[in-house]
């Protein structure tokens, strides 16, 4: 089982916005060696929603081989048509990812039964395990916790990322499935609460500028060390704000810029960070000594 902080890793780019395959080698060895639990390619904040098909499995397959074993890989593989979740949960598959990441197919929103229907299809035709991720706020989407509970049934459905910051929506699922799926945060400021409750980790967006902070509150939490854990939260208080002061990763590649880590390079319709923000992320990276 994938536990602890899982980054939800950016994708590096150049100013162009072509991908930047020596940066994204240096974040994977920076989360090697800063204890992060797993590394969570390709997801939202790794622009997924505009890489191309093809880029979208090279980052996979070029993660999984810098990596070597040394972390899980989890390939996100989400998408708005079940036929594609099927052709990139495939492509992770083959490229030798550890497990799937899939978020509810966004904009269609489709009913609970099609949301049941859709992650059933995708987890029958591809063996590999996988995880549900359910983020309304980004996706127009909300999977139930009843829709939830039908699907821990499903042997190679082994996780949830519940992005909702719902903490009781978030014990409910545990309380519900925690003995046949892990359930995971996706929501940094929350993210403590579910790990004492019972959650096996946080796919993080704060990991990216924050990671041993990140990986060391996740095991604090797990080990039921809710003063250290809270000391650690504390100082990441400012920082999860900050990182949401425009859509993620906008926030969170400035940061990782600041920190000399990768280059400015990100995508349209995403923009760079605006200005005004500047100031509010520095101060949030110093408060978290990183």
């Amino acid at each position: 089982m994938i536990t602890g902080s899982i980054v939800a890793l950016v994708t590096p780019m150049h100013p162009d916005g072509s991908v930047d395959w020596e940066a994204l080698e240096r974040l994977l060895d920076l989360h090697i060696e800063a204890g992060t639990g797993a590394i969570g390619a390709v997801g939202t904040t790794g622009e997924s929603a505009t890489l191309s098909v093809p880029e979208h499995c090279q980052v996979i397959r070029h993660a999984v081989d810098h990596v070597g074993g040394k972390l899980p890989i989890l390939a996100g593989t989400g998408a708005n048509a079940t036929w594609e979740a099927i052709e990139l949960t495939r492509a992770a598959a083959d490229a030798g990812a550890d497990a799937c990441l899939l978020v509810t197919p966004y904009y269609n929103r489709p009913t609970q039964r099609g949301l049941y229907e859709h992650f059933k299809a995708v987890a029958e035709a591809v063996a590999i395990p996988q995880v549900l991720y359910n983020v309304p706020g980004r996706t127009a989407v909300d999977m139930h916790n009843d829709t939830v509970e039908q699907l821990a049934s499903i042997d190679n459905i082994v996780g949830i990322k519940d992005a909702t910051g719902d903490l009781d929506r978030g014990r409910d699922l545990i309380a519900r499935c925690g003995d046949h799926i892990a359930v995971y945060s996706g929501d940094d400021p929350t993210a403590m609460e579910l790990i004492l409750a019972g959650g096996k980790g946080n796919i993080s967006v704060t990991a990216n500028v924050a990671p041993r902070q990140m990986a060391q509150l996740c095991a604090s939490a797990a080990a039921g060390d809710r003063e250290a854990a809270t000391a650690i939260n504390d100082r990441l208080t400012p920082l999860n704000r900050a990182l949401f002061l425009e859509a993620n990763p906008i926030p969170v590649k400035w940061a990782l810029w600041q920190q000399g880590l990768i280059e400015e390079g990100i995508r349209l319709p995403l923009t760079p960070l605006d200005p005004k923000f500047h100031a509010e992320v520095k101060a949030a990276l110093e408060a978290a000594s990183v």
